[in-house]
C-alpha cells in the first residue's frame, strides 16, 4: 500500500496542474525493457520517440520508476510492457493507465517456471512475432493515419524472426550434447523451441541463491551427459557459473539473455545477440 500511495503521490507532483483535469498525451511509446524495445523501434521507425525505462546495462527485473519516469508513462502515446516481469512498472500503469496499453503477458502463453510463470518468452523469435503484431495493431490504432508504414514495418521484422529462426534451427540440429547447464532460467522458451534440455543454476531471478545440494546434482549431471560449458550471462555476476565450472572441472562461456543491452556494444540488436548465442552454443554442444 505504500508503494502505491508513494507512486500515485509521485506522479500527481510530477504532472502539470491542468493534468487534474485533461491528462496530456505526448507522442511517446513507452517500453519496459529492451526486447520491447527493439520490436517498437522497429515498428514505430522515426515516427515517434521510443523512451526504454530500462537504461542500458540495468537489470530490468530491478527496476524502480522515478516519478519521471512514472509521468512518462502516464502521458504516453502507447505503452508497451510485460505484466509480471516489473512490479514498479505494473503499479504505474494500473495506477495511470494511457490510451493504449500492449501487454506482452497477455498475447503469448508464458510458461510455468521455478516460482511463477517464466517471463522470457523472447528467447523464442516466434513467440516474439505474435508481440510484435499486437504491438503493431495497437500502433494502427493510436495512429490510424501511418497504419500502412506501421503494417510495412511489421512485415520487414516478422521476414527477419522467421529468418533467425530458421537459422537456430538449422544450427542446431545436429549436436553431439543437447543439454546446456545456465546461470539462472532464462532459455527454458529457447530449449523448448529448439529442442535443447536447459538446467539452471539459480530460478527465474538471477539474484536467487542455489543450495550446494544443487550445485552438486548440476556437476554429476554435467559429468554423465558429457556437458563441457557452463554459461553465464550479461548483466548479471558470473559467480554462481564459475563456482560450479571451477567445482566440476568445465569450461565457461555467455550466453545473453537479451533482458537489456550492455555497453559494450553499441550496434549489437535482438538479432545479432540471437546469433552470438547461437554460435555460442554450438561451440559448447559440439554441433556440426
Amino acid at each position: 500500500m505504500w508503494r502505491v500511495t508513494v507512486a500515485g503521490l509521485a506522479l500527481l507532483l510530477a504532472l502539470p496542474l491542468s493534468a487534474c483535469s485533461a491528462r496530456p498525451t505526448r507522442d511517446e511509446v513507452v517500453v519496459s525493457f529492451y526486447p520491447l524495445q527493439f520490436v517498437a523501434q522497429r515498428i514505430v521507425g522515426s515516427r515517434f520517440p521510443v523512451v526504454d525505462l530500462a537504461h542500458p546495462g540495468v537489470e530490468p527485473h530491478d527496476l524502480e520508476l522515478s516519478p519521471r519516469q512514472i509521468a512518462t508513462i502516464a502521458s504516453a502515446k502507447v505503452a508497451f510492457y510485460e505484466q509480471g516481469l516489473q512490479p514498479s512498472v505494473d503499479d504505474a500503469i494500473d495506477q495511470n493507465r494511457p490510451a493504449h496499453v500492449v501487454d506482452a503477458a497477455s498475447v503469448v502463453h508464458l510458461r510455468p517456471g521455478d516460482g511463477g510463470l517464466d517471463p522470457h518468452f523472447w528467447q523464442d523469435p516466434t513467440l516474439l512475432s505474435r508481440v510484435s503484431a499486437a504491438f503493431a495493431a495497437a500502433m494502427e490504432k493510436a495512429d490510424p493515419a501511418h497504419a500502412a508504414e506501421y503494417r510495412t514495418r511489421l512485415a520487414s521484422l516478422l521476414a527477419d524472426l522467421t529468418a533467425l529462426d530458421r537459422e537456430i534451427r538449422t544450427g542446431l540440429a545436429h549436436c553431439r550434447v543437447r543439454s546446456i547447464v545456465v546461470s539462472h532460467d532464462a532459455f527454458e522458451y529457447y530449449g523448448r523451441r529448439y529442442g535443447l534440455d536447459v538446467h539452471a543454476i539459480a530460478g527465474l531471478s538471477p539474484d536467487a541463491e542455489p543450495s550446494a545440494q544443487r550445485l552438486g546434482q548440476l556437476a554429476d549431471l554435467a559429468r554423465s551427459l558429457g556437458i563441457t560449458t557452463v554459461f553465464s550471462e550479461t548483466l548479471a555476476s558470473p559467480r554462481l557459473a564459475d563456482t560450479l565450472a571451477s567445482d566440476a572441472g568445465l569450461h565457461t562461456a555467455v550466453l545473453d539473455p537479451i533482458e537489456g543491452l550492455s555497453s559494450r556494444d553499441p550496434h549489437a540488436d535482438y538479432l545479432s545477440l540471437m546469433r552470438q548465442n547461437l554460435r555460442a552454443l554450438q561451440k559448447a554442444g559440439g554441433c556440426t
